[in-house]
């Protein structure tokens, strides 16, 4: 089978799975909901602005991460990874098919919802938000969509190796949550951690080893491996 035939398939079963949808919605709601809060509150003087306007993005992670997982563990129930392969052979070819069909939907709706958060957040800091530059702005709209991105090609390339969605929630969950905030003040090693790294754009000013782009960098390399990981499970082991 050719590659775009394969494509469609796997977007149409994006499409008919449900629970995706609500994963999508969390991760809008919650981003914006949590940078509009951010945003009102009164800020202290060392505030980043274009952090605090963009905050939203740490809870709505989570969601990300969920859409990731939740889109390639439902191959692994109910024998229908073995009917996938059974209508595309070539392994390689229908992994590649499934990571294209999560990433363009996440792309496109992180893209909306780091506007979106990034508008209602700057509008709540009113004059505290009125020294970034337009450059800064769009960096980080565009550094927080892409972000969000990574995170959910992480989780899906994750989930694939482990074969379980319920396992790459257990691991990545309390990840950035827990283990990635209490060791976050150690410079060094930290800021070479996925989430950490990608986290760098969020920032109008930052002193850790990466820059914005670079900790993208960071996080990209970390996504290749985990996809690569993933698709060497899927070529190796049984169906």
């Amino acid at each position: 089978m050719a590659f775009a035939p394969a494509l469609h398939a796997e977007w149409l079963k994006i499409r008919t799975l449900r629970s995706l949808y609500g994963t999508l919605l969390a991760l809008f709601a919650a981003t914006t909901a949590f940078s509009a809060l951010a945003g009102a509150e009164t800020p202290e003087a060392d505030t980043d602005p274009l952090f605090t306007a963009l905050s939203g993005v740490l809870p709505g992670q989570i969601a990300a991460i969920t859409f990731g997982a939740l889109a390639v563990s439902a191959e692994y129930h109910g024998g229908a990874l073995r009917l996938s392969l059974s209508a595309v052979p070539r392994r390689g070819q229908w992994f590649a098919a499934k990571v294209t069909a999560i990433a363009v939907p996440a792309l496109l709706i992180a893209l909306v919802t780091a506007l979106t958060a990034f508008a209602v957040g700057r509008a709540g800091l009113g004059d505290a938000a009125s020294g970034l530059t337009a450059s800064e702005q769009l960096r980080g709209v565009l550094g927080a969509a892409l972000y969000l991105t990574l995170m959910t090609l992480f989780a899906a390339g994750l989930t694939a190796l482990l074969r379980s969605g319920v396992a790459t929630l257990s691991l990545l969950i309390p990840f950035v949550l827990v283990v990635s905030f209490v060791i976050g003040d150690a410079r060094g090693v930290t800021d070479f951690l996925p989430d950490k790294a990608g986290q760098v754009a969020l920032y109008e000013t930052y002193d850790g080893t990466l820059g914005p782009w670079t900790g993208l960098g960071v996080c990209a390399l970390w996504t290749v491996a985990a996809l690569a990981a993933g698709a060497w499970s899927v070529r190796r082991r049984d169906a």
